[in-house]
């Protein structure tokens, strides 16, 4: 990993959990520059921990030990303060509302040993590296669907697409909301809630509707080890 280089965000406080999360974000902003500007502002109120430049260049923003404010209003698994249980990353990319484009292979190639650095330092599991659309379904959609979760996945930094074994338990939308909310999700505006997890896991189909393949992928998820590309 290239050296990380620091500039530092006022806008953190203390953390009231341990670390048990990383989220994924991209910036969603024409350029770094501004991004960056914004990260550092006192008045926007926001921050992340590390921040990934289409260059490869990793920046140090706030120190882990920090929460950093970068979830907003999110729920895992029973967390409602992610900030405090969660380290944010910030990956350079225009997003849906400037011109959402691939992730150049330099980025990746710097992401990939930052958050295998964090995982183990925190003991953080495969469940519990999420996107920022995971955590607030209703509200975002980073760092979206052309994000390559497979390249994490194959390294056991996150969890895989089930490829193997897969079989569809026909639930009704009610129980697959069920199973989604055991998952993890925030399901209270279920459409959302469903598009986050095609986003996440069958991102090629993001329509909202629940069928057979989501059903299976959803079972396949719940498994203690589900069976996929890693």
């Amino acid at each position: 990993m290239r050296d990380v280089i620091e500039i530092l965000s006022p806008n953190h406080d203390a953390r009231a959990l341990p670390v048990t999360m990383l989220v994924l974000h991209y910036t969603g902003m024409p350029d770094a520059a501004g991004a960056i500007a914004r990260l550092t502002d006192p008045e926007a109120k926001v921050s992340a921990h590390y921040l990934v430049q289409e260059d490869g260049q990793v920046i140090r923003m706030v120190p882990e030990h920090r929460r950093a404010w970068h979830a907003g209003k999110s729920h895992w698994r029973d967390i409602d303060d992610v900030n405090s249980a969660s380290i944010g990353i910030e990956i350079v990319n225009p997003g849906h509302e400037w011109g959402y484009r691939p992730f150049p292979e330099e980025q990746i190639d710097a992401l990939v040993p930052l958050v295998a650095d964090i995982v183990e330092r925190h003991g953080i599991t495969r469940g519990n590296i999420v996107g920022h659309s995971d955590i607030a379904p209703a509200r975002k959609t980073d760092p979206g669907e052309l994000f390559p979760w497979y390249r994490l996945a194959r390294l056991r930094l996150a969890l895989p697409r089930p490829t193997r074994g897969l079989m569809d338990p026909n639930w009704s939308e009610a129980g697959f909301l069920l199973a989604l909310e055991r998952f993890g999700y925030d399901v209270s505006e279920p459409m959302a809630a469903i598009r986050a997890f095609q986003r996440r896991f069958r991102p090629e189909l993001i329509d909202g509707e629940v069928d057979g393949e989501c059903r299976a992928l959803l079972l396949a998820l719940l498994l203690p080890k589900p069976q996929g590309d890693d």
